[in-house]
């Protein structure tokens, strides 16, 4: 009978899930592998063994944060209408947020960069936006240029959500803010004609 294996798939969860923890809530120089480890119940050299090291490991945390986000919004289905599916977008965005903050932490606080303006990969989160946003150009509901537009928008999330995630929000309050902010933020990209139409529709207040 071989040795039972001691580095395995629950092993690497754990390092994983405590590195994003660590790095979500430490400075990053802080983080050393020894504390990840203690925290996992595991030894450094597990670390080594699975991930090659230090960077390998927030590697694997950054690599988990970007699918997750990109799985989120790749899941939101495509419709006739470029502006229901941006604001789903953004839905979608600030519900994987609520529900994976400490990744969300992570991948937008020094570990991943966020750049719209550098080339798109397969599985980079700003696909879907941009997908959505380009539809949008064609169908004339939107003008401007797409990274402009989705930099615009995702700075506009990252601040409600960054804020929600802080305690600095009330649970009404984001709410209240997120749909009014959101929907600004789109009716201010969108051509004269629909951004007309769509003051005609806004309810009195």
């Amino acid at each position: 009978m071989g040795r039972p294996r001691t580095n395995d798939e629950a092993v690497r969860e754990r390092l994983v899930v405590c590195a994003t923890e660590m790095l979500a809530t430490r400075p990053r120089e802080s983080v050393t592998l020894r504390a990840v480890a203690a925290a996992a119940e595991a030894s450094t050299t597990a670390v080594y063994s699975l991930f090659g090291g230090k960077d390998g490991l927030f590697g694997a945390v950054r690599d988990r944060a970007v699918a997750g986000l990109f799985q989120g919004l790749s899941a939101v289905p495509t419709s006739a209408d470029p502006l229901a599916d941006l604001y789903a977008l953004a839905v979608a965005y600030r519900g994987w947020g609520r529900g994976h903050s400490h990744l969300y932490t992570v991948l937008f606080g020094g570990v991943q960069s966020f750049d719209p303006s550098g080339s798109v990969g397969a599985a980079d989160p700003i696909r879907p936006l941009l997908a959505a946003i380009d539809r949008g150009l064609a169908a004339s509901v939107l003008a401007g240029e797409a990274r402009s537009i989705a930099l615009s928008m995702w700075g506009t999330l990252h601040g409600l959500v960054t804020l929600e995630l802080a305690g600095a929000l009330g649970a009404d309050t984001a709410e209240a803010a997120f749909r009014s902010t959101m929907h600004a933020t789109l009716r201010g990209w969108t051509t004269p004609e629909v951004f007309r139409s769509l003051r005609q529709a806004e309810p009195a207040p």
